[in-house]
C-alpha cells in the first residue's frame, strides 16, 4: 500500500496531475494507459474532470517499474490482468520475468560484439590525415 499524506485510504480522489505526480509519470503516459486498457477508466465528476484512486496509483507504480525493466506493454497487461486473481498460479509471472531476462542477456551479447567492434576500429587508425584514415578504409570495405 502506497502512503499518500493529506489523503484518506477510504476516499481518495486524485486529479489526474496528482496522479502523474504522485506516479512519477506524464499526464500522457497515464491517458495512454487508458486508452490501451492498461489503466482502468476513472471516476469522471460531474465537471468531467477524472478521479484516481490509490488502486490507480498502485497500478502506475507497477507499469512503471515493469517499463524500467524494459517489459513490453503487452506483457505489462498480462501482469496487470493476472493479478486480478490472487489465488492463479505464478507460471505467467516467472515466464514473462524469464523470457525479458533472456532478451536482455542476448542484448548484452550484442553489446559486447559491437564493443569489440568499436574498440577494434578506435585503434585500428594512427592517421592525422582523412586520407590516410584506416577507420574509413575498414568501414568502407567491410
Amino acid at each position: 500500500m502506497i502512503e499518500l499524506k493529506g489523503y484518506s485510504h477510504w476516499k481518495v480522489k486524485l486529479k489526474i496531475s496528482e496522479l502523474a505526480s504522485i506516479a512519477q509519470v506524464s499526464v500522457k503516459t497515464i491517458r495512454y494507459y487508458e486508452q490501451i486498457g492498461l489503466l482502468s477508466t476513472p471516476i469522471r465528476a460531474s465537471n468531467g474532470y477524472r478521479h484516481y484512486q490509490e488502486k490507480d496509483i498502485e497500478t502506475l507504480v507497477f507499469i512503471r517499474r515493469c517499463r524500467e525493466l524494459n517489459i513490453g506493454l503487452d506483457d505489462i497487461k498480462r501482469l496487470v490482468d493476472t493479478q486480478q486473481d490472487p489465488k492463479s498460479s505464478c507460471a505467467l509471472v516467472d515466464n514473462i520475468i524469464a523470457e525479458q531476462l533472456a532478451r536482455i542477456q542476448q542484448t548484452q551479447r550484442e553489446l559486447a560484439l559491437l564493443e569489440q567492434s568499436l574498440a577494434a576500429l578506435a585503434s585500428c587508425c594512427q592517421s592525422q590525415q582523412i586520407q590516410d584514415c584506416n577507420i574509413l578504409q575498414t568501414l568502407k570495405s567491410s
